[in-house]
């Protein structure tokens, strides 16, 4: 229980940052955590004045682990977004009362689609993600192609962790990673090849 009540606080921050609650947030789910953790701020949030209104909670799960959008528990949960390739959230009651309470959704995303978004968030805005972040991302692409977003002007999507917690992806993605001398002299001249 304590976890929650910490983690809810990030919805305070974003009131605060915003001067109201955003009109819809997207998010990773894999223990549910998060997303019941921030529906339960943005309500405080809303009930004491902070914020105006609630957002819409969108949570997207990672196809091959996404027992949400299943409805049952996935024995062998597998994704290239480890920190959201859970079976069965501990979750699982909030993330539906936040996607219910909220007029909200639970989806799922290929590794296809999280690969893009993570590849999209460094190229487009130098933000080195960890894959499961990146769930957020291209759960907005896939909502804005698929059935729009209703509205929506004020959209925040949650990035959970950093790319360092598998710089093995980046890795494998980067290709070959060219290796230079630690001299200025060379730096410039790898820069200007």
């Amino acid at each position: 229980p304590h976890r929650i009540e910490g983690q809810k606080t990030a919805a305070f921050e974003i009131c605060e940052a915003l001067g109201d609650a955003p009109d819809a947030l997207f998010i990773p789910v894999g223990n549910a955590g998060n997303i019941t953790a921030y529906w339960k701020g943005f309500v405080e949030a809303a009930g004491t004045g902070l914020a105006r209104q609630r957002p819409r909670m969108y949570g997207y799960q990672a196809e091959g682990a996404a027992p949400l959008v299943g409805g049952a528990p996935v024995e062998q949960p597998e994704t290239v977004a480890t920190a959201i390739r859970i079976g069965n959230p501990a979750s699982w009651k909030g993330a539906v009362a936040a996607r219910d309470e909220s007029g909200g959704a639970i989806d799922a995303v290929s590794d296809s689609e999280i690969l893009d978004a993570y590849s999209f968030l460094a190229r487009c805005e130098g933000v080195f993600a960890e894959p499961a972040s990146a769930a957020a991302i291209a759960g907005l692409r896939k909502r804005a192609r698929a059935q729009g977003l209703g509205g929506a002007r004020r959209i925040v999507c949650v990035l959970t962790g950093n790319g360092m917690k598998d710089p093995d992806r980046a890795r494998a993605l980067a290709g070959e990673i060219a290796e230079v001398e630690a001299t200025p002299d060379a730096v410039r001249a790898a820069l200007r090849s």
